[in-house]
């Protein structure tokens, strides 16, 4: 889904445990020979003063009940909610899937003693715009909390113009204010690509890379960078940055969705803001929708929701000017006339066709602008 953007430093708010659940630890079931020993999975590093240390390895032929988990179950409800809340994205899900259970399956190693390093959590995000992937960013960061990765999680989301400076000696300040922001948490970087400027000699983010790169290794265990971006670009960028191509653990492109996973999004979108189109509006909008997405800027979720917010005053306008009585029925339904009042069809239509150029002459480009 998408999500609101802008500003300097873009905070996401995710849902929060109640009062009292905000570390997930809880007792894990033990069969064999190691019934009755309580342990934590996802444990907080460093324990509080007071409070007892961590419990002794497991007997090795003691067996743990994965389905009596706590943290399974932590992680079986916040995909459960990935599923709900993202339409489509079917790969994206598929390798959220895959870190949830790499990062049970480390913490359960450690119930036995087991070695098992920290993974690189470090992450690149591909993708169109209104693809999802500062959302995902956000859950990512709840996710990685509950499962004690991250002290808290939050979702730091920044550009070049928060990082990068102006002149000597105002990048490093800037750069390291960031990431104390982010500490603990999640930080995103959108359109990651243009902290690399090698036509400029003059260009200050090299530096905010390298400080970046220092910062993604040595705090790696209370630090999770996600850089975002288009894929051809984050290629190029990565080809000119070697030791930050090697420090991202997980490389996730976020495909482009369809039309009937658009639709899918924009009557979630409806249905939570308590509107109902009737279905020759409802047919109205999916033709709607295949004409938009053949238009320059198009965003995917983006822009459906900016096609709803025009939806609105459409249908604010025509209620206005019918004047009489109101009813709650009207309030909540939008019409296929309010669908059909955008551009997108009076301009699609008033375009005639573009007859073939004769043989061997190229054909003329004709002129695009985006239509709300």
């Amino acid at each position: 889904m998408s999500t609101p953007a802008g500003g300097s430093a873009r905070g996401f708010t995710m849902p929060r445990p109640a009062a009292g659940q905000e570390t997930s630890a809880g007792a894990t079931a033990v069969t064999g020979a190691g019934r009755g020993q309580a342990g934590t999975v996802g444990q907080r590093t460093g324990p509080d003063p007071g409070e007892p240390g961590p419990a002794p390895p497991l007997p090795a032929d003691a067996t743990l009940q994965l389905a009596a988990d706590e943290q399974a179950r932590l992680i079986a409800r916040i995909l459960a909610d990935l599923d709900r809340d993202f339409i489509g994205l079917a790969p994206v899900k598929d390798r959220v899937r895959e870190i949830g259970a790499l990062l049970l399956i480390d913490r359960l190693r450690g119930r036995y003693g087991l070695s098992s390093s920290r993974p690189s959590l470090h992450m690149c995000f591909t993708g169109s715009p209104g693809t999802g992937k500062t959302t995902l960013a956000a859950r990512m960061g709840w996710l990685l909390r509950e499962l004690g990765y991250l002290r808290k999680g939050q979702l730091v989301s920044v550009t070049r113009d928060d990082l990068v400076g102006q002149y000597v000696g105002h990048t490093a300040p800037k750069t390291k204010e960031v990431l104390k922001r982010a500490m603990g948490g999640v930080l995103l970087i959108d359109e990651a690509y243009y902290l690399y400027r090698p036509d400029n000699e003059r260009d200050y983010g090299q530096e905010s890379i390298e400080i970046l790169l220092q910062f993604m290794e040595a705090h790696r265990d209370d630090l999770v960078v996600i850089l975002a971006g288009y894929r051809p670009r984050m290629d190029v960028f990565f080809q000119s940055n070697p030791g930050m191509a090697s420090r991202i653990g997980h490389h996730i492109d976020f495909p482009d969705f369809s039309i009937d996973e658009l639709m899918q999004i924009a009557e979630l979108m409806l249905e939570r803001e308590e509107y109902e189109l009737a279905p020759a509006a409802r047919d109205a909008f999916r033709e709607y929708i295949g004409l938009r997405m053949s238009q320059p800027r198009f965003a995917n979720a983006r822009s459906m929701r900016n096609a709803i917010d025009r939806l609105r005053l459409r249908q604010a306008r025509r209620l206005v000017a019918a004047g009489g009585r109101i009813g709650r029925a009207d309030l909540t339904a939008l019409t296929a006339a309010d669908v059909r009042g955008s551009r997108v069809f009076s301009d699609t239509l008033a375009t005639p066709p573009v007859p073939p150029p004769p043989p061997g002459v190229p054909p003329v480009p004709v002129p695009q602008t985006a239509v709300p």
